[in-house]
């Protein structure tokens, strides 16, 4: 009988093959992975400035006099804030609008 010979390992060409479509497949998951970081630190963002906006409301609502908060006294507010006020994930600041009460980012796009 005829002995078959039992390959070890693998060829050069089979190697390339690997690195080949594992290059593929990094090119097409790198974009992807770094468009999603930024969506996400935007929606965060968003996020924010809607949990700040109810907030400044419920300031408005139960204040006695029917004042608005000014946003430097409203963030330092530990009844509000019990945790300190929320931070942008991109590094940018907030700040408030004296005649709508909306918080806004310095982020573009934000």
């Amino acid at each position: 009988m005829k002995q078959l010979k039992h390959r070890k390992g693998l060829t050069l060409i089979e190697l390339l093959i690997v690195v080949i479509i594992l290059g593929a497949l990094a090119a097409i998951a790198i974009p992807r992975m770094s468009s999603s970081s930024d969506t996400a630190k935007r929606r965060a963002c968003q996020t924010n400035q809607a949990t700040m906006d109810t907030q400044i409301e419920l300031y408005h609502a139960n204040s006695s006099d029917g004042s608005w908060p000014t946003f430097a006294t409203f963030v330092i507010d530990a009844n509000y804030f019990p945790d300190g006020a929320p931070a942008c994930p991109s590094n940018g600041t907030y700040s408030m609008s004296t005649t709508t009460h909306r918080t806004s980012c310095s982020v573009s796009g934000h």
